[in-house]
């Protein structure tokens, strides 16, 4: 079975996460416009596109440069390696579902 961003990452943010209370549902747990992308619930598969995102305390992700900490996450390549010739890019997302 295909694993969202927060079950993945065991974070603690994804909706009925241990930390969700404390710290916020995350961002891409939240977003609905993504929800089925690469067969994730809201942007739990597509979360490198997702502003306010904050993997393994980097910093919250908000576009441009960061996008290079995404493209190097363990995560990312999973989901890219998963969905083989499904993948969606990133560009595509931001075109088709975010604006």
């Amino acid at each position: 079975m295909k694993k969202n961003c927060w079950e993945y990452k065991v974070c603690g943010r994804g909706p009925d996460g241990d930390k969700a209370g404390t710290l916020g549902v995350c961002p891409a747990a939240n977003e609905v416009r993504l929800n089925g992308v690469h067969e994730g619930m809201n942007a739990g598969r597509s979360c490198w596109v997702v502003m306010g995102t904050d993997c393994e305390g980097s910093g919250h992700h908000n576009g441009n440069a960061e996008f290079k900490t995404c493209a190097d996450c363990d995560f990312y390549k999973t989901v890219k390696q998963e969905e083989n010739s499904k993948f969606l890019f990133s560009g595509t997302l931001l075109t088709n579902w975010l604006t």
